[in-house]
């Protein structure tokens, strides 16, 4: 009788049986990998070579500086935010919101101070207060309040700016007084047909500890890359940018601040983590870092295309324009009075 021995089948991630594209993505991933490392092998020479360079290395010591200062503060905001988001129902913020539409927008611009979330959190949170039966004015203006004032983020301005207290309260009023004054705003001039309220939670058919852990790897993916991108366009601007080009851009209050409204826009940073790439612009006056500070949580570009694919592109064409116009102006006042 002939003894047959039994073969381990292949399993995906998610432990189901693994079929033919999975062994095929498999396959390619770890091809891709062997060529990676063979070429870096052959190419190490060259490359320790301009890693040696004067502006490489201003260039890593700039960029790291970056990610170590920001990283804890990126992942301790992305853990609370994922527990609001999935622990804390909706209904919660209705029944504690004022029913009066003018008296709920300021209440909802002072619950972002106490409630941590970026502003990947924040979209999808204020649609579920919308689908839940609050005000839009209110949900729209905690949509803005929660990412720029909230706890962590002004304990990393503080950290960000240790010679400068006043850039926390500066971020805390400027930011506060932009989200309740677009939430008034909506009252006097929106309409309700520009707003297209999501039908239904992004976590339906799970369970609170999938959910969880799924906003978890979500937020520090998302986020995360985007704080890459942020500081390697901060170390690149502080390396190889002439210092007379920064100057010139930082020496001229107009276009200074235009220049980092424009720049946190498409950088597109957490908030968690935008106050230590603003420290790095050390060229730029405080009060062109606080406009960054204050337009980079409430529009930027992955922003604008969350808010467009949650409430709709009606919405976000006019919102988008009115928010980043309004950050402007109130962050020169604000700066203009505090710093």
């Amino acid at each position: 009788m002939a003894i047959t021995k039994s073969v381990p089948q292949r399993t995906d991630d998610r432990g189901k049986p693994a079929g033919p594209k999975d062994e095929g993505r498999h396959l390619n991933s770890s091809l891709l990998l062997t060529m990676l490392m063979v070429v870096l092998v052959l190419l190490q020479g060259p490359i320790r070579g301009a890693l040696s360079a004067p502006v490489m290395q201003s260039w890593t010591t700039v960029f790291v500086a970056v990610m170590v200062q920001a990283l804890p503060f990126l992942v301790l905001g992305v853990l609370l935010s994922a527990a609001i988001a999935v622990f804390v129902p909706p209904s919660y913020f209705a029944r504690a919101l004022p029913h009066r539409p003018a008296l709920a927008v300021p209440v909802a611009g002072a619950a972002g101070a106490v409630l941590p979330g970026c502003e990947c959190a924040s979209v999808p949170v204020a649609g579920a207060l919308v689908r839940r039966g609050v005000t839009p004015a209110a949900a729209l203006t905690f949509l803005l309040s929660a990412p720029a004032i909230n706890p962590i983020v002004l304990t990393a301005t503080a950290v960000a700016f240790p010679g400068n207290p006043e850039m926390v309260l500066a971020r805390l009023v400027a930011s506060l007084l932009v989200a309740c004054a677009m939430g008034w705003l909506w009252l006097r001039l929106g309409r309700t047909d520009w707003l297209r309220p999501p039908a239904r939670t992004s976590h339906d058919g799970q369970s609170k500890g999938e959910a969880f852990w799924d906003s978890v790897r979500h937020d520090v993916m998302h986020a995360g890359g985007f704080l890459v991108v942020g500081a390697m366009a901060a170390a690149t601007l502080k390396a190889v940018a002439p210092e007379s080009w920064l100057r010139a851009a930082a020496d001229d209050p107009v276009l200074s601040v235009l220049a980092l409204a424009v720049l946190a826009v498409v950088l597109s940073i957490c908030s968690e983590a935008d106050a230590f790439v603003a420290a790095s612009l050390s060229q730029f006056s405080l009060t062109a870092r606080l406009t960054f500070l204050v337009v980079g949580p409430m529009i930027d570009l992955k922003l604008f295309a969350m808010q467009a694919g949650t409430f709709g592109r009606a919405f976000a064409l006019r919102f988008a324009p009115a928010t980043f116009v309004l950050a402007v102006s109130v962050s020169v006042l604000t700066g203009w009075v505090i710093l």
